[in-house]
Parts: C-alpha cells; structure tokens; sequence
C-alpha cells in the first residue's frame, strides 16, 4: 500500500500489511512447502472461527452444507466483503461476492486470497473429511468479483486446480514426533557446545550446531541418529562433500550415553600417510627420529566418547590394519611401544566415496569394511532437500550477520530463485561460501545480487522426462517474458497471445517468479517488432535467472 498517507491508516490496513508481507515470505518457500503452510494455517484459523460459530448457534454435531455456507458467508460479510451463495450440493459449494474485505490492496498481491480461502477448506475439512478450493475468479487478478467453489468429494475436485486440505490431525502424529526429536537432538547438542564453550578461548569456541530438517530425506535421518545413538554400534556416514557429515556424527555423540565424554573428529585425508598411525594410535618416546616423547593419538583422547573418522578411505593400509584390530579388540599398541592399552571408544566413519568399489578394487580391506559399515546411514545431498533451501538460508545469513556486523534479513525473490535453480555440487559447504562472498558487498536489509556460475556448474537432468520438462519450461518462460515486454505487462494481451485466461497467466507468472509490474514501467516502442526479434532488455525482471532470460 504505497500510496497509503499515515494519517488515514487503520487498524484493518497494519493488519492486511502483515498478512501480505507474510505471502511474500511463503513465495520463497517451495511450492509443496507454501502448500502445507497454507493447509496449516487454514485449519488453525478455521478452527477459531468455526468454534464461534457454533457457539452462537449452539451446533455441536457436524455442519452441514447450509450450515458450512451461512458460517463463510457469515465470516467473509463480518470483515467487509459482500459474499452470498451461489450453488450449493452434495459434492460442492460455491460462494461469490463483488467486493474485497481487503480493498484496493489486494490487487498488489493475489496470493492473499488463497491465504483467506483456507480458513473455507479448513472447515469444510472438519465437518466433511476432505476438501479442495478453487478459486475461480477473483477481483485480485482483475476480475469483477471473487467466485470461490469449495469441493467436498475428491471425485468432484479431481479436474480442478486448488489446495486439498483433509481431516484434521492436520499434522500426522509421525511429524509431530519428528519436530520433538529435533528439539530434543538440538537441546542435547547445544548443552554440549556450552560445555566446550567453558573451556575453549573465545576466538576458538564453534558455532552453536543446529540441524534443519523440513525435508523428508532429513527427517528420516533423524529418526536414525535416534535408533543408533544409544547404541555402541559403529556408523559409517555415506554422502558427498559439504551435505553435513560431521554435523550428523556429533547427533549421534550427543543423543549417546557417551555425550559427557570427548568427541574428537579427525579428517584423515589431511594427515600425511607416513603420520597418519602416530596421529591416530600415538607413539613412544625413541619410536622414530623426532619422537623425543611419549605422544597420546586420537583414539586415547577420545578415551570414554566418540571418535569421528572422516574420509576413511584414505588411510593407509597399515593404518587399516591397526584401526580393524582396535574395532575386533578394542586396544591398541602405541607406534615403537610393547605394551598394549585397553580404549574405549566408539567409532563413526565418514566417506564422500563408494567404499564399496575401493573393496572391489583392493584399496580398501573388506573385512575393515564389514566392521566399520556395521550401521550405513547416507546423508542426501542439497538438491534432493528442497525443503530445506530456504531455513538454511536465514540461519547462514544469521551467522553471518553476527560475523561481520551486518543487517541482511533476507534474500530477494530473484535471488532465491536462483538459489532454488542451482545444483549445489558442494551441498551445504557451497551454499554457505557464496552467502559469505555475496552478504560482504551487499549494502542494505536485503541480499538482491548473488554470484552462482551457472554456465560452468548448470545440472543435467538425469532423466529423458525431465530434459523435456525443463526445455518446456524454458521455451514458456521465455515467451511469457518476450510477451511482457511487448505488451508492457498487459496481462489481457499477453493472455490473448497464449490463448489462455488471465487467470492460468498469472499462475504461470507466479510459476515462474515474473513480476509483470517490472514491464509496465517501459517505455513501449513506435512499432512493435516480432517477439522472435526482441532482445531481453538490462531490467532484470523479478525472478529471472541468466540461464531462463536465454530460453
């Protein structure tokens, strides 16, 4: 609301303000991850309402569909709006109105009205099981008035766009323990990062470790670090470089009956192979030239905790050999020493190879491989945790900001879109080095430019579907920016070009993160060339990437 004077503000517009920051917020979240928020928000909201409702009036059982009609007609007409009853059946119920309860505004963001229309889906899901909104028409996209059909039968709904909403519990009790467990591994894991924080210099002292995990794929590794944990069991961590290895390692420790002992992590691939048995097992006094002490190795210092072993696969095949006997013993000699000491040690490996092949090859003992792969636990990488891009995100920036002194809230659309678009080959480890080069030179609350070479590092789809799928994607999102500029945002005319209704136009703007607002600021040419001739001008459009701008 731009041109709102701050005299006439109202209580409704500082609310509305909020509601539409917060949609804004949504569309830097994935689609399937903006979806359930809505559902969730949908219930809970709904809930409030249908609760007044039937106090009022005195319902306890189930509504019915006249009932459900006059409670959101009754609710939309409360807040301003002018909604009345169009159709109502067994399998559908169909609202209409010609005047927004949230004024000229919503016309600035048409997302507001999906936020509005759950708490509909919420309640008809209560009373009827499932439900699915579609919304028709709204004044928000330009149309003369908001046409809303609630679906309450999933054969009716199954030709209709719209978000679903079910039964609740709105969250499976699965997920409500998977958010436990995550606050549980986290609470553990802090107490130990005070613990260290007591004795380390300040300078020294780690960053708080924190595990996000909205993503499936990470969820389900939790449940592991929660079986194995309590567990002597030796883990061998698979996954690529910079996915979170030793993050996952230091769970396990923490959620252990080990977590009031060291945790010692050693990244064996930086040792040099002729130091490598000293740094691990120790050396006598005489062992060899220099040793002029006795020198205690990892594993003793890990007496009574845990001890991590990154890149395993690059120890030496004496050093394996020792590391076996300490797993099938649980003792070891000193290197030039006669006398064997009793350890006591839990061990987790970690690998961003396939241990398996080095078997096969003889570069890695089989049975070394049997006793450390006791319990595989395999660590996805960024691109197949979508779900996780965006916390990740804000908790880098957090970091960050407190690092270097800055006030960088967020990212912008643009740039998040890029994020999302990117492979990320070095995971987590990559994501946080480009956020770090790209928050030194921004200037203001949010990071607008960020520098990802595209060319050099762009993903291959891994299947023939999916080729298809993104050079589709590529082909619409580059005629739907050619047709902006030429009709200079006129979503009629750019609409009337695709032979589509402004309605589907502006789901695929919103698809691909395109402000049509950007266009509408050219100035439109004497004579209009072919769209096959035009050229993308130097106004970067709101969630354009480089890459799409060529398509």
């Amino acid at each position: 609301m731009p041109n709102t004077k701050f005299s006439s503000l109202t209580p409704t517009m500082f609310l509305q303000t909020f509601v539409i920051e917060l949609m804004q917020a949504f569309e830097q979240v994935s689609k399937d991850g903006r979806e359930s928020l809505i559902e969730r928000i949908g219930h809970s909201a709904g809930r409030f309402f249908e609760e007044a409702y039937r106090e009022q009036y005195g319902k306890k059982e189930p509504l019915d569909r006249e009932s459900y009609a006059d409670l959101i007609i009754g609710l939309k007409n409360k807040i301003g709006g002018n909604f009345s009853l169009a159709s109502s059946d067994q399998q559908r119920v169909r609202v209409v109105n010609t005047r927004c309860p949230f004024g000229k505004g919503v016309k600035n963001f048409p997302e507001l009205c999906r936020m509005t229309s759950s708490v509909f889906g919420g309640i008809a899901a209560r009373n009827f099981g499932y439900a699915k909104v579609e919304i028709k028409q709204c004044i928000a996209l330009q149309g003369t008035g908001c046409d809303v059909c609630v679906y309450t039968h999933p054969e009716a709904a199954q030709d209709h766009e719209g978000i679903e909403y079910h039964r609740p519990p709105f969250f499976p009790e699965g997920k409500q323990e998977i958010s436990a467990l995550q606050a549980r591994i986290e609470e553990r894991m802090h107490q130990i990062w005070y613990q260290m924080g007591s004795w380390q210099s300040a300078k020294k002292r780690r960053k708080r470790p924190l595990i996000v995990a909205q993503s499936p794929a990470m969820q389900k590794v939790l449940q592991a670090i929660e079986t194995i944990s309590p567990t002597p069991v030796t883990v061998l961590l698979e996954g690529e470089t910079g996915v979170g290895k030793e993050l996952v390692a230091r769970a396990i420790h923490a959620m252990s009956t080990r977590c009031n002992h060291p945790f010692v992590a050693v990244n064996c691939g930086a040792i040099p192979e002729s130091l490598i048995e000293s740094a691990l097992f120790g050396h006598e006094r005489g062992a060899f030239t220099g040793a002029v002490e006795v020198h205690q190795g990892f594993f003793e210092r890990a007496e009574g905790g845990t001890l991590f072993l990154d890149e395993v696969d690059s120890l030496s095949p004496a050093a394996q050999t020792r590391l076996l006997r300490v797993l099938q013993e649980s003792e070891l000699e000193r290197v030039g020493g006669q006398r064997t000491l009793a350890v006591d040690v839990r061990i987790i490996t970690a690998t961003n190879c396939n241990l398996e092949n080095l078997v096969r090859t003889g570069q890695f003992r089989k049975d070394l491989y049997y006793r450390i792969n006791v319990v595989g636990l395999v660590i996805p990488p960024l691109r197949e945790r979508p779900e996780d891009l965006p916390p990740l995100i804000q908790l880098i920036l957090d970091r960050l900001n407190k690092k270097y002194n800055k006030q960088v809230d967020t990212v912008s659309m643009a740039v998040m879109a890029k994020l999302r678009g990117y492979d990320w080959p070095g995971n987590v480890r990559e994501l946080e080095n480009v956020l770090e080069r790209s928050l030194l030179f921004t200037q203001g609350y949010e990071l607008a430019t960020i520098d990802l070479k595209e060319a050099a590092t762009e993903s291959f789809p891994r299947h023939w579907k999916e080729i298809k799928k993104q050079a589709v994607a590529q082909a619409e999102r580059g005629f739907i920016e050619q047709a902006l500029r030429r009709f200079q945002g006129d979503i009629k005319e750019v609409a009337a070009s695709m032979e589509l209704t402004s309605r589907a136009v502006y789901m695929k703007l919103r698809e691909y993160e395109l402000d049509p607002r950007r266009y509408r600021t050219l100035v439109k040419p004497k004579s209009v060339p072919a769209l096959e001739s035009e050229k993308p001008n130097n106004g970067q459009v709101v969630g354009q990437s480089p890459s799409a701008s060529r398509g």
